[in-house]
């Protein structure tokens, strides 16, 4: 199934490789999804042999990916100092061996026929003219005239940035190729500001969305993030983004995202999400 012939706010899942890829999309069509983002753990193998199962596998079961996201060895979640320190592209000791695992993924997502990559390039500063903001905006470019050259879109992943800053990152970096995979979540759980707000700034720039939820980090512990939750269980208001990204004209999918380590639970989740998500666009 191609992108293009996906319905507009399609239901789709964000999950990850690792398992078999013929009975991971199984599992996910029998919760009613049909599409989706294929995460690769920084451990994994991208080679030709994993991809053409890959590709075997989402032809076989008429399965549509539209993003390959990356993640890479020794990111770790737990608090924003520990995010600073170690995701994306900000650490300069990882840059290179991350810059190399970028090119590859953007080549296994045309191994697949997926015409976008995603990531976390870490927290941008805000001062323009600070090294580690202008390592990572020439990392950026290099990284979409890769991609474009495989025909694809480069999208960032929101939340680890108030949305201002993010857009001036956008315009700065200066490639078309180049947007945002909008996550309501992650502006609530980094403290960034009001997701729905920030869609109305960031609106034109949106290539995909996650559909995910969570609450505030605690006021009393300095550098904490907050709490992820089930989809309708945490501050965004489901409601209220659906009816923003349709005034924003927004026609892609919406994919679940729920992170937690128990997959029997995260199916649970997710399968909760695609009954909320139906009931609210209907």
């Amino acid at each position: 199934m191609a992108i293009d012939s996906l319905q507009p706010l399609q239901i789709g899942a964000m999950f990850w490789a690792g398992r078999d890829p013929v009975e991971t999309l199984r599992e996910f069509k029998a919760l009613g999804v049909h599409c989706g983002q294929l995460g690769i753990p920084g451990n994994l193998a991208m080679d030709l042999d994993s991809a053409a199962r890959w590709r075997s596998a989402l032809e076989a079961e008429e399965f549509t990916l539209a993003t390959i996201f990356a993640s890479y060895n020794g990111e770790d979640y737990p608090d924003i100092p520990t995010v600073v320190r170690t995701v994306g592209w900000i650490p300069p000791a990882t840059r290179a061996e991350r810059l190399k695992r970028t090119f590859e993924l953007s080549d296994f997502a045309k191994a697949l026929g997926v015409g976008g990559i995603a990531l976390h390039v870490g927290f941008v500063p805000e001062d323009h003219t600070h090294p580690d903001y202008i390592a990572v905006r020439e990392m950026t470019r290099l990284v979409c005239d890769y991609a474009a050259r495989n025909g694809q879109t480069f999208a960032l992943e929101t939340g680890q940035e108030p949305a201002k800053v993010l857009l001036h990152f956008l315009e700065d970096v200066g490639r078309k190729n180049l947007g945002i995979n909008f996550d309501p979540a992650n502006m609530i759980l980094y403290g960034t500001g009001d997701p729905i707000e920030a869609l109305g700034i960031l609106g034109r720039h949106v290539i995909s969305v996650h559909a995910k939820d969570g609450n505030w980090p605690p006021k009393d512990v300095a550098g904490a993030l907050g709490t992820e939750m089930p989809l309708g269980q945490g501050a965004v208001g489901m409601e209220r983004f659906v009816a923003k990204l349709k005034e924003i004209g927004y026609r892609g999918a919406l994919h679940i995202e729920r992170e937690v380590a128990d997959y029997k639970q995260k199916l649970a989740d997710v399968g909760m999400g695609v009954g909320l998500l139906r009931r609210i666009i209907q």
